[in-house]
């Protein structure tokens, strides 16, 4: 099946609802992987995120009967991915560190850095970046942060984005400006 005859999201997630198991497998492996980055990007801790992420994907199954197309696909996953990550921050001190290990044993600045076909040089600036990287996220204020992985690991307009947090249109451009800003002048280092 081509991209073009792919059923679109909204198209199986109505599918799901009405019973159809095959659309909520296809559905998965569209966004499971993002989800889960930016759910770990916001967490920073695997096991948390692969806790929050199966209640994300619970949610969606719960309500799946519910489900009315008036926005992305998309927008309606994410969105219930920041309402299970704000439900966690309420309810937990957020305990996290940058250097914790993957379930590969890798700290998590090594899953952003170049692979082994650099040579050493190379994968210790990578390395460094990466872990730049990941430092200037965590100094984010968690809304501009939020608004930043929306984009990022989500892929969700900026609309897309005040509709997943429950903002304005201005507030979320204003939290990902800033958020941007914020990044640049952290890694000016690196450019």
């Amino acid at each position: 099946m081509t991209d073009e005859a792919a059923p679109a999201d909204e198209t199986l997630m109505q599918a799901f609802a009405a019973g159809d198991a095959h659309a909520f497998e296809t559905l998965y492996d569209r966004h499971a992987l993002p989800v889960w980055r930016f759910v770990l990007r916001s967490v920073h801790d695997p096991a948390l995120a692969d806790d929050l992420v199966q209640d994300v994907w619970f949610s969606l199954v719960r309500q799946a009967p519910q489900y009315a197309v008036r926005a992305r696909f998309r927008t309606w996953l994410f969105t219930l991915a920041h309402h299970r990550l704000v439900d966690h921050w309420r309810t937990r001190k957020m305990h996290a560190s940058l250097d914790a290990d993957t379930d590969e044993g890798a700290a998590l600045a090594d899953t952003l850095a170049a692979d082994s076909g650099f040579g050493p040089v190379k994968q210790l600036q990578t390395r460094e970046q990466a872990q730049a990287l990941l430092d200037a996220l965590a100094a984010l204020p968690l809304p501009q942060r939020e608004a930043f992985l929306l984009q990022a690991e989500g892929g969700l307009s900026l609309a897309e984005i005040a509709q997943a947090t429950g903002v304005n249109a201005e507030t979320a451009k204003s939290r990902l400006r800033y958020a941007r800003e914020r990044l640049r002048h952290a890694l000016e280092a690196f450019a």
